[in-house]
């Protein structure tokens, strides 16, 4: 839900997202600020036009593959000052090796329990809309973290979560017939064989 909050409707407000996590940083309009999904809407000129951070990787993709330019970054420093949090996940480098998309996600920072697997998952199920919607096939995805911590309150949980068995790894399925990125819905995305161990804990955020 949040993947397509920010890359799809390109929304910096809480009530365009059914999930609470922004919750806590966003104002009483319900706006983060000039955050995330605000800066990817920003429109830039080029050549070809006018295009916002997305369109402009959608069109790279299909028009220029080759291209070592096909990126996007929401760290914009004129910008800090009115955003609710600082981007962690700041920056998307595509890049097209044969048929393949690949991708380096860039991270400043991570709370390693609450985040890890949260933008692991997200960021992968990108480059497979990506991959789809420009006749591609996903690749791989690298997540570079300069600062992966975990919270001193983390470390009983993480414990316990050590503690359990590993069950075997779901398989992604993705709906084939998609083939316009802003046409993808949540529920166009599913797991089959996704047995997740039992998970009681509460898991405090640092804010």
């Amino acid at each position: 839900d949040e993947l397509l909050w920010i890359w799809q409707q390109k929304s910096n407000n809480i009530h365009d997202l059914r999930g609470h996590i922004w919750d806590s940083w966003a104002d009483e309009s319900g706006s983060i600020g000039k955050a995330y999904g605000y800066q990817l809407a920003v429109k830039h000129r080029y050549p070809e036009g006018e295009m916002d951070q997305v369109d402009r990787v959608l069109y790279d993709l299909k028009h220029n593959p080759a291209s070592r330019r096909i990126l996007t970054n929401i760290y914009n420093f004129q910008d800090l000052h009115e955003m609710a949090l600082y981007p962690c996940a700041y920056s998307m480098t595509f890049n097209v090796s044969g048929h393949t998309l690949n991708a380096i996600l860039n991270q400043r920072s991570q709370d390693m329990l609450a985040a890890n697997n949260w933008n692991v998952v997200q960021y992968a199920v990108l480059v497979h809309m990506m991959a789809q919607v420009s006749g591609l096939e996903a690749g791989e995805l690298v997540h570079v973290i300069a600062d992966a911590h975990i919270y001193d309150r983390h470390v009983p949980i993480i414990q316990r979560l050590l503690e359990k068995d590993e069950r075997p790894a779901p398989q992604f399925i993705i709906d084939r017939s998609v083939t316009d990125f802003y046409q993808f819905t949540r529920d166009s995305f599913s797991l089959e064989g996704y047995e997740p161990q039992p998970f009681e804990d509460k898991i405090p955020v640092a804010i």
